[in-house]
């Protein structure tokens, strides 16, 4: 058996293309996460320490760093918003992420006051649990 250097680059290059290949669906998936959303009525301060606004398009996380972007697609009809983490929460319900009236208003769930939703991050080095 011949050593044949171009081969064994070659299989190096393809291997490497594969191991990048899986290496971008995983963080893609680290990227996401699915699950229930509400907005609320807020107090005079965020956790954060920003004067509350409702009509900003911010939301409550419990673990993602303040400042995170993410975008919150609303699962039921297609809309989407980019909200910014400035709070803490949600407490109840199970939910993943409480957005403000001006986020709410945006995904079209202020009617119903809760929507299935997936959240990306957009900010780099953020993971979230991922979609199920």
């Amino acid at each position: 058996m011949t050593f044949n250097k171009s081969r064994v680059l070659a299989f190096g290059f393809a291997f490497g293309a594969v191991c990048a290949a899986v290496s971008l669906q995983s963080n893609e998936a680290a990227a996401s996460q699915c699950g229930t959303a509400s907005w609320y009525k807020m107090g005079s301060k965020t956790a954060s320490g920003e004067r509350m606004n409702a009509n900003v398009l911010a939301a409550a996380h419990r673990t993602l760093p303040f400042g995170t972007r993410i975008r919150v697609d609303n699962l039921g009809n297609g809309r989407s918003v980019v909200v910014r983490i400035n709070d803490r929460g949600p407490y109840s319900g199970g939910r993943i992420i409480d957005v403000t009236r001006g986020a709410a208003v945006e995904l079209g769930m202020i009617g119903e006051g809760t929507a299935r939703v997936r959240l990306t991050a957009l900010d780099t080095g953020v993971a979230l649990r991922g979609c199920s």
